[in-house]
């Protein structure tokens, strides 16, 4: 899978980057081997907002351009990593949903051309 990291207001350092990276080869699985080639991933981390009184607020969006289709997962936590985390883990999820999608569509059209050719045998 391709991808791109951009950091918003944060600098992008080589342990952010390696994290991230790390964390986008676990979504590799959830694709389909056809499919791992032409997937494109935009990742977007940075602050979320300067407008907080106390701490600071981090955003995790990743988006994942798929046969068409564009997926998305965003994320708001207090720490970096831990919106990285839990954006990935939502990425997985919109994965898992798309690939079942895909495999349900092609099993349903399997079974009305079986149906058709069946009513063709019987006549």
């Amino acid at each position: 899978m391709k991808h791109n990291i951009k950091a918003v207001d944060i600098p992008l350092t080589p342990a952010i980057a390696d994290y991230v990276e790390k964390k986008l080869h676990r979504l590799d699985r959830f694709l389909s081997p056809a499919n791992v080639e032409e997937t494109t991933c935009h990742v977007e981390i940075g602050m979320s907002t300067r407008h907080h009184k106390k701490g600071d607020h981090f955003a995790a969006i990743l988006t994942i351009v798929i046969g068409g289709r564009t997926l998305r997962a965003e994320v708001e936590k207090d720490d970096l990593y831990a919106a990285v985390d839990l954006a990935i883990d939502e990425m997985a999820t919109e994965l898992k949903r798309f690939e079942k999608k895909k495999v349900s569509i092609l099993k349903r059209t399997g079974a009305k051309v079986k149906a058709f050719i069946k009513g063709f045998i019987d006549r």
